[in-house]
């Protein structure tokens, strides 16, 4: 990179109760000339902030609207119901939404959960956000069920949460325009999916080197000559023994001569 070159910057909007710094982390440890900026929306303007380009990426909660946006579900978290902790509900450790069919339950204007029928008793008002209902189960006016994230967002030391089995589910999701899939946002989706720095996705595969050929060891008297067989004039024979003498040591002997002393004449 040049000095005349401004690096590019990436953007990234998430949604309350996610906590990005993980991916942060790993994404200024790999590209740290590229600088990424967080944007903290609402879940109800995170999908408008994608499509106006506020964000390149962002954490949001399904559903996706999958006509222009893509995403990749990460993570399902546990739903818990918020109250004070001097309540029934504090001495369990889960409930049903049964167990809060006689409580004001609250609906805040920024829920994220897909209720069939909402549990409990309805309040007067939803409150407009999930910030505003805490405050009102901290006054000891109902109760509220959210995802864990949030419970832990909002957490004040006179309100307490429990898990609840049988509510719907919160899903977090990595999410981006279509037509805006970048090198930058294919780079985030690799470090969000656990790709390592070395990972081959997207480029072209090392071509398999050629073993090198390991020469045969040359056999026999030298280079060229066959096993088994002795060189002309070498002086030696194919079993390493000087040439021309027999196995007990004579030497020129006739054929059919037996070895040993020589006979004395009579």
């Amino acid at each position: 990179m040049t000095g005349s070159e401004v690096p590019h910057s990436f953007r990234l909007a998430y949604v309350p109760g996610v906590t990005p710094s993980k991916w942060v982390r790993i994404w200024n440890e790999r590209l740290p000339d590229v600088p990424l900026t967080l944007v903290a929306v609402s879940p109800t303007e995170a999908f408008g902030v994608l499509r106006a380009g506020g964000a390149d990426a962002g954490f949001v909660r399904l559903p996706v609207d999958r006509t222009d946006l893509s995403a990749i579900p990460l993570y399902t978290e546990t739903t818990v119901v918020v109250v004070p902790k001097d309540h029934l509900v504090a001495a369990a450790e889960e409930v049903s939404l049964e167990d809060l069919a006689d409580e004001i339950v609250f609906h805040p204007l920024d829920d994220t959960l897909e209720w069939e029928q909402l549990p409990g008793k309805p309040a007067i008002e939803r409150p407009a956000t999930t910030a505003d209902a805490i405050e009102l189960v901290a006054a000891g006016v109902g109760v509220l069920v959210v995802p864990q994230s949030l419970a832990r967002l909002h957490h004040r030391k006179d309100l307490t949460y429990r898990p609840v089995a049988d509510a719907p589910a919160s899903r977090v999701a990595l999410s981006w325009p279509q037509e805006e899939t970048t090198d930058l946002v294919e780079e985030f989706i690799g470090i969000v999916r656990g790709r390592t720095v070395n990972s081959t996705r997207g480029r072209a595969p090392t071509p398999p080197q050629p073993k090198a050929k390991r020469k045969r060891p040359e056999t026999g008297a030298g280079a060229g000559g066959k096993a088994g067989s002795g060189r002309a004039g070498s002086g030696r024979s194919t079993s390493g023994k000087p040439a021309g003498k027999n196995a007990r040591g004579g030497s020129g002997a006739p054929k059919g001569a037996k070895g040993g002393k020589p006979r004395r004449r009579p």
